[in-house]
């Protein structure tokens, strides 16, 4: 071997041994402060991306681009493309029609949202937990908690999963919570939350994790915020922005002792979801839109089924209905201090007089409800008052099943929330409703031209509608009935009295009178209490009465002695005065409720009775007669 060979094998050699020196070194040596800083960023983006936000936005971009692509560009084949097509179609009338309130289009896209993130996103059991902690209950909120047990509930129960709920834990017994524990209301608390779930929650599995989590997402992307499952659930309604302090006005500067105090407040107006439940209106103060501007989203999105025209400033309100039958008012400022919005519900398969009239909880309730039904049959021109809430448009739902099918019904409301056609699908029934440019005095007008024979006023709310429901019982149809929100039959006959007036229908104010009492027979009067409770006050019977009528019906005692008789021809003279006048009506409680029972009172006048029977076939004639006896035969017949 040569002394330059050896030379350069040793050079090599050492070479070597340095080299794997320095990487021994190198790979057993701290990571430089920069690598742990980038490895840290790379695990924050991971979590980042199973934040709600994220998870949102990857659902919008997502379904965006598959519903906005170019098909023609794919080169797909022709099945695959009607395929494809047919698929993108459904998918966009499901974003459109969702919003509505329309249940079945919401499951379809929830079921997709839920496909896209069980298949794409890379969800696992760990992965879920950092959107919302199943695993650690201790760090859920009490809106996490409310939407688990609702959610559990509605597996279990279906749309009756809330009224179950409230149902089991007394929810919706009064409390003294608010105002320093000082007063009276209806509030499910975030504590009561708190203790059910500690006794409920037995852990979920992955795919109830991922539907909760599926609807949380939903109602932020196509929904209703946060009232999106409760609106479904077979409650009167929900309302939300209707309590808390508006965020305009935390904006006062002048007011420094009310801004400190405003600052402090623990209830801001976005914190504001009621929901009416049996007749109680009761606070859910842990649940929140979270922001002023989810509150905005949502009153802008509620009442566009069938596009009703835009909520601006100028009009300041819209009410609608929605897609399953609720009615739904929205507010806005300046009209309103803030944005809120009023969903009202119909049970329509529970509108049934033996449902509302209940015997479970008042007695002898069977005595309106057959009052009733032969009302309808008796083609009477009823009024159904009392205050909002009540159960007046529910009631008459229910009782038009007592009109005789061969008789056509037109309907005039302010919006569509009578649905007579989902409940009599059969009948004649048509429905008009005051529009921006076709008010309700023009429907009503052309309702004459429509053969109609029997006419139902949804409310009647304003002079001119009252005006021509009038004229209308008397000459353009059999009968008429109507819901009106007067407090006692004196206020109901002098507010449709004054309505005559205002519009110039008449002129002078008896004879006005005289036309309302001829035309409006019956006032059913139904009552709310503060705990919930509804109930028919009263049916009164109105009649109009003549002088001549009430010298023929009145018996005075002349006496035998001349002061006697100069006594009561005074009182004659004054009670003619009175009635030449006065008053041209009367009006006697045939039915009264009284300390849980409904009692039959004065007895029908025979003159109703004969009007009610001339109006019936034969069967309903003999059994109306055995009705009367059974509850006035003794008075009847005195």
């Amino acid at each position: 071997m040569s002394l330059p060979f050896a030379v350069n094998l040793m050079l090599i050699v050492l070479i070597l041994i340095g080299l794997i020196v320095f990487l021994f070194v190198k790979l057993n040596q701290k990571p430089a402060e920069g690598f742990s800083q980038n490895k840290t960023k790379s695990l924050g983006m991971g979590r980042e991306q199973y934040k709600l936000d994220s998870i949102l936005e990857y659902i919008k971009r997502t379904i965006n681009e598959y519903v906005n692509s170019n098909l023609l560009d794919m080169g797909l084949s022709g099945e695959e493309y009607q395929r494809r097509q047919a698929i993108v179609a459904e998918l966009r009338n499901a974003m459109k029609n969702a919003t509505s309130g329309d249940i079945q289009e919401k499951i379809y896209l929830k079921q997709y949202i839920y496909d896209l993130l069980a298949r794409n996103y890379g969800f696992s059991e760990a992965t879920l937990n950092l959107v919302i902690p199943f695993d650690e209950p201790d760090k859920l909120t009490q809106q996490d908690k409310f939407d688990i047990l609702l959610y559990q509930y509605k597996e279990l129960h279906g749309f009756q999963g809330l009224t179950k709920l409230i149902d089991k834990y007394e929810l919706d017994r009064p409390k003294r919570v608010i105002e320093d524990q000082t007063v009276d209301s209806y509030i499910i608390t975030g504590e009561e939350i708190d203790q059910i779930f500690s006794k409920e929650y037995r852990g979920l599995d992955f795919k109830d994790k991922l539907k909760i989590l599926v609807q949380r997402i939903y109602q932020h992307y196509k929904g209703f915020g946060v009232i999106d499952e409760v609106r479904d659930m077979s409650i009167d309604g929900v309302s939300g922005g209707v309590s808390g302090i508006p965020s305009s006005m935390q904006m006062i500067e002048d007011e420094m002792e009310l801004i400190h105090g405003m600052k402090q407040a623990k209830y801001p107006g976005y914190r504001s979801i009621w929901i009416f439940f049996r007749g109680k209106s009761i606070y859910l103060p842990f649940l929140s839109f979270g922001s002023d501007n989810e509150l905005k989203r949502v009153c802008q999105n509620i009442y566009k089924y069938d596009n009703p025209g835009q909520l601006t400033e100028t009009n300041g309100f819209k009410v609608n209905e929605m897609k399953d039958g609720s009615r739904v008012v929205v507010v806005r400022p300046p009209f309103a201090e803030s944005w809120a919005f009023f969903v009202r519900k119909f049970d329509l398969p529970n509108m049934r007089l033996e449902s509302l009239i209940s015997s479970d909880k008042i007695r002898n309730a069977e005595l309106p409800r057959e009052l009733i039904k032969y009302l309808m049959k008796g083609a009477q021109v009823t009024a159904f008052t009392g205050p909002q809430g009540s159960g007046k448009t529910s009631l008459i739902m229910a009782a038009v099943k007592y009109i005789y099918a061969t008789l056509t019904l037109r309907i005039q409301e302010m919006t569509f929330e009578l649905h007579l056609r989902r409940l009599y699908p059969e009948r004649n029934t048509l429905a008009f409703r005051e529009t921006d440019s076709i008010s309700g005095q023009a429907g009503l007008d052309l309702q004459k031209k429509t053969d109609g024979s029997v006419n139902i006023l949804g409310e009647v709310a304003t002079d001119p509608v009252a005006a021509w429901m009038i004229q209308m019982s008397q000459v353009a149809s059999l009968f008429t009935i109507f819901t009106h929100h007067a407090t006692s039959a004196r206020e109901l006959i002098w507010s449709l009295r004054n309505s005559l007036l205002k519009t110039g229908v008449f002129q002078n104010e008896r004879i006005a009178e005289e036309q309302v009492v001829n035309a409006v027979k019956w006032d059913v009067h139904l009552r709310k209490e503060q705990d919930g409770r509804r109930y028919i006050e009263r049916i009164t019977e109105i009649t109009a009465v003549s002088y001549e009528d009430w010298l023929d019906e009145e018996s005075i005692n002349y006496g035998e002695s001349l002061e006697n008789k100069l006594d009561a021809l005074v009182a004659l003279q004054r009670e003619a005065f009175r009635r030449s006048s006065g008053r041209v009506w009367t009006a006697r409680n045939v039915v009264e409720y009284r300390n849980g029972e409904y009692v039959a009172v004065s007895p029908i006048s025979k003159s109703k009775i004969e009007q009610m029977i001339f109006h019936m076939n034969e069967e309903d004639r003999i059994s109306f007669q055995q009705f009367v006896d059974r509850y006035w035969g003794e008075q009847q017949h005195e």
